[in-house]
């Protein structure tokens, strides 16, 4: 398979990944551009053989550690999801599956950002933990402290919105 292909076959996991770090989709859909920018400037540097999903994870963070320190040295935050982004369906199935899902992303973006990293590349992206440690640049005692404490927290809060 082409470098290309590879890329668009895991743009929905990095769209996601992007979406956990930014909580915001239009931040997300701007960080996983950017991704991907970055990622077809620097294709010389991925090693065929190597996941190119963490490849681009690891991008991903950092533009995202380089955006939030942009962000912070301006003074400026993010703006909130705008209410009312599925105003108008009335599918009963859909409404409920949308609100267990605003629950959890509620849920997911209390966590604090090293817990809320650590819980999207494992549980939601299905990184390994060795994989997700060095995307997060962290050791593996760190990253399983961080998903236990993480699962933990998102378990509390989600027996909270029951």
């Amino acid at each position: 398979m082409s470098f290309e292909r590879d890329m668009l076959a895991i743009l929905p996991r990095l769209r996601r990944f992007a979406l956990s770090l930014s909580r915001d989709r239009a931040d997300g859909d701007d960080l996983c551009q950017a991704t991907v920018e970055k990622a077809l400037r620097a294709r010389d540097q991925w090693q065929p053989g190597t996941r190119l999903d963490s490849w681009m994870y690891r991008i991903m963070r950092n533009l995202w550690i380089d955006e939030a320190r942009a962000r912070q040295r301006a003074g400026r935050t993010f703006a909130p999801e705008e209410a009312g982004e599925h105003v108008g369906d009335a599918g009963h199935d859909r409404i409920e599956a949308l609100v267990t899902l605003s629950d959890v992303d509620r849920a997911m973006q209390a966590l604090p950002d090293e817990q809320r990293e650590a819980v999207a590349l494992v549980l939601v992206e299905g990184l390994s933990y060795k994989e997700a440690a060095a995307v997060l640049d962290i050791p593996m005692g760190t990253l399983t402290s961080r998903l236990v404490r993480g699962r933990g927290a998102l378990i509390a809060m989600m027996g909270e919105a029951a």
